[in-house]
């Protein structure tokens, strides 16, 4: 599933999205106060693919490799032996010391050493290194987990057919988006349900990586979910065969009058030439307005973000990071290909990182409307770094700023027109009552 699909998020974000008030609390029917990890709120998205997190891709990683790592305990072990703080080193010879001390006591004393699995307990040593920075969106991926990621980012996965991301209110996954006619949709399952089981096995507490790897599976496979959905009276149980999904990440539409729609579901390594594809469709339809949608997308990756973003700003800057030693990148557009026609852009809080700086961009610069609600705040950026092992870590790196110099991160972006999805008219009658909005919005400035 996409972390912020079955895939991903990873927003690479993959993804997603944790953090702050973008969704009110929500209260399941006895829904527990903690899980086995519950490591409190504030876990996404994109973030795994997911969405989660913008992050910078595999062509612009740096290669960090067992080599340095060694170098790394070496240098540790000096420092030791110097007469330096042992409280400082991370890798010295009283840590391995009491690693070997852990690793005897449990082959000698557990009660099932059958359930004693070596590479998982190494997988867990470096896992436990990059939680300790309590940050949702810096993950260690073994090297299947990194495979999987990798093979997200090009659009094609075996699950559901569901965007991922972390609720911050519960702990729990939360559907971000459904894809159309995938299993996911055909299950019956909706944007904003909340995962409370899969398999019957709680995920309160769990990485948003280890839910999407529960959901994903074989082609053919069954996967039973027990949901949470606002205003039922109980949970929902809910069978989904999984099967390969290859989505698009654009959906374009032309409507009667004249006005062109774009979806732009995540930010992928396929979505620049899509894209490209459906603005091009829009504008030698000689279109006199259009819609982007954005509502759902999780964020993705930066460089497409800023190609996509080349194609609508005028001349001027995109989007800027800045990392801890206050060095600044910028990114910007030389505004020849402006988009010429009346814009108006579709938001929602489960509009994070990547969309974000679109949406940011679009309204610093006064290009388009903005019609929905607050997206999700996530004002920071991740970077993948492979390992020569197979394995690889996606650390936050940087924050970002709007045009306007505007960090988001926790706040989110305010739409022009706030307008809540009616959701019992929508999943009943098929009535998208924003979509509706964006249409007489646009309908007024053609006019």
């Amino acid at each position: 599933m996409n972390q912020n699909g079955d895939n991903n998020y990873y927003n690479h974000d993959y993804g997603h999205n944790p953090y702050y008030q973008q969704q009110p609390p929500i209260q399941p029917p006895q829904m527990p106060a903690g899980g086995p990890r519950d490591k409190g709120g504030g876990h996404f998205l994109l973030g795994l693919l997911v969405g989660v997190v913008i992050t910078a891709m595999v062509g612009s990683c740096t290669y960090v490799g067992v080599k340095l790592y060694l170098m790394a305990s070496e240098q540790s072990a000096r420092t030791i032996s110097s007469g330096g703080d042992a409280a400082d080193v991370l890798v010295g010879d009283e840590t391995v010391k009491k690693l070997e001390a852990l690793e005897e006591v449990i082959e000698e004393y557990y009660y099932q050493e059958e359930d004693i699995d070596k590479e998982a307990m190494i997988d867990g040593l470096y896992s436990g290194l990059v939680d300790s920075l309590g940050d949702p969106y810096s993950v260690y991926y073994n090297e299947e987990e990194w495979q999987d990621l990798m093979q997200t980012t090009e659009g094609i996965y075996y699950g559901i057919g569901a965007y991922l991301s972390l609720d911050p209110a519960t702990g729990l996954a939360r559907i971000a988006g459904v894809i159309p006619d995938t299993p996911a949709e055909e299950a019956g399952l909706r944007e904003n349900d909340i995962i409370y089981m899969v398999d019957e096995e709680q995920i309160q507490g769990l990485e948003l990586s280890e839910i999407v790897s529960k959901v994903k599976g074989e082609e053919g496979t069954k996967v039973h979910l027990t949901i949470y959905r606002e205003g039922e009276s109980d949970y929902l149980e809910i069978d989904v065969t999984r099967k390969k999904i290859e989505s698009p990440t654009v959906n374009y539409e032309i409507y009667d009058n004249g006005v062109g729609y774009i979806q732009i579901r995540e930010f992928d390594e396929v979505t620049t030439d899509q894209f490209t594809e459906a603005l091009a469709v829009v504008k030698g339809s000689d279109a006199k307005g259009l819609i982007l949608d954005l509502r759902g997308n999780p964020g993705g990756s930066l460089p497409v973000v800023v190609d996509i973003a080349r194609s609508i700003l005028p001349k001027g800057l995109i989007v800027y990071t800045e990392d801890k030693y206050g060095e600044r990148e910028e990114y910007s557009c030389d505004g020849r290909n402006e988009l010429k026609i009346p814009l108006v852009v579709l938001v929602n809080g489960n509009s994070a990182s990547a969309s974000e700086i679109l949406a940011g961009a679009i309204k610093d610069y006064g290009k388009g409307t903005l019609i929905g609600t607050t997206t999700f705040g996530k004002g920071i950026v991740q970077r993948v770094l492979p390992l020569t092992d197979g394995t690889a870590l996606k650390l936050t790196v940087s924050s970002y700023f709007t045009p306007k110099g505007n960090n988001i991160h926790g706040t989110g972006i305010e739409p022009d027109i706030e307008l809540e999805l009616d959701a019992e008219k929508y999943y009943e009658d098929g009535v998208d009552n924003q979509l509706e909005r964006a249409k007489e919005e646009i309908n007024k400035m053609i006019k």
